[in-house]
């Protein structure tokens, strides 16, 4: 059946997993040391110092209106059509597909689910915190700005922080902190950087955010990335948790395949089948032994008298075989004599 090869399918991909029982020497895991506490901190107190800033209507907010006023999309519109396109690698949905397929091949090549994991992990972080923060303060973007020179909090806005350049810090930033060397950490580390600074700046050339609104969102995507050494445990125990899942799973479908290959007719397995002879039934039984009992044996009845003897029924049918010149029939005598 078609659901049975797919779960053959799925199991055969769930099997690879158990080529290694224990992680790649190779593969270390990151933890909370003291230099990445000290850069979460001091992340920590740039995010707070940023929404101070907006909330008390601070220089930032002032520059803010200066950029707007500044219109980059009409100072340089012949990038128009290109960031238009270099933008989508700040949206969720498109850019958490590229890296989920990626990391999907590593967590095959590697026989963990951790990459996928810590992805699903770090955007969990980001729609829960990010979001959070756009729908608490309620910031209005340049394009809807109500008063020049206000700061636009608290009037049903949701573009404080940047979500594309928080998504694209977290999104990119994860394969470098992925990385399997520390050479390809650092590469990784400077690509994303750079990635996710040129979508904060297209959003502000584009007019859909604030130049604070960007500075926000770099700093809520790096809390993401420090902090995920802390929810390393966690993935641990969700990645040993669906893995015992998927043995409780593929126990149960082994058993119920093999209970509807023993109900199965033995025709189906190719067993060949013997058909012994029926037995009569009582009723049958019991009527042909009252037959035979109540009549006597009746003498053979010929047709057109007894048979004949072997002779008579040679000389009835004739002989078979051809006439002999020189042989007399069996039987008789011979009239002639030999000289």
């Amino acid at each position: 059946m078609r659901t049975e090869g797919t779960l053959a399918r799925l199991d055969r991909v769930f099997a690879r997993l158990d080529r290694e029982p224990q992680r790649p020497a190779h593969i270390d895991v990151p933890t909370m040391s003291r230099h990445r506490f000290v850069l979460f901190s001091a992340t920590l107190a740039f995010y707070l110092a940023i929404v101070w800033a907006v909330v008390t209507t601070s220089w930032l907010v002032r520059l803010d209106w200066q950029v707007m006023f500044f219109r980059p999309y009409q100072q340089w519109p012949q990038i128009h059509a290109f960031l238009d396109y270099y933008v989508v690698l700040g949206q969720r949905g498109p850019t958490a597909v590229m890296v989920a397929a990626w990391l999907g091949w590593r967590s095959w090549r590697q026989h963990t689910l951790r990459p996928l994991l810590t992805l699903a992990t770090s955007l969990l972080l980001l729609n829960v915190t990010v979001g959070a923060a756009k729908y608490g303060m309620g910031r209005l973007g340049p394009h809807y700005a109500t008063v020049i020179g206000s700061n636009e909090m608290g009037l049903g806005g949701d573009i404080f922080p940047s979500g594309h350049t928080a998504n694209a810090v977290v999104t990119w930033g994860i394969l470098a902190y992925l990385a399997s060397t520390a050479r390809a950490r650092r590469w990784l580390s400077a690509g994303s950087a750079v990635t996710s600074l040129g979508v904060g700046l297209t959003t502000v050339y584009l007019g859909t955010h604030w130049l604070s609104d960007v500075l926000l969102g770099w700093a809520a995507g790096l809390l993401i990335l420090l902090a995920l050494p802390w929810f390393e445990p966690l993935t641990a125990r969700a990645e040993q948790g669906i893995l015992a899942l998927r043995d409780r799973w593929r126990d149960r479908w082994r058993a119920r395949r093999g209970r509807g290959a023993t109900a199965a007719p033995a025709e189906a397995a190719g067993v060949p089948v013997v058909l012994a002879p029926r037995s009569p039934a009582p009723r049958e039984a019991v009527a042909r032994e009252t037959v035979a009992a109540g009549r006597a044996p009746r003498p053979p009845v010929y047709l057109g008298g007894p048979p004949a003897s072997r002779a008579e029924r040679a000389v009835l049918a004739g002989s078979r075989r051809p006439a002999h010149p020189g042989r007399s029939p069996r039987g008789t005598t011979s009239t002639t004599t030999r000289s």
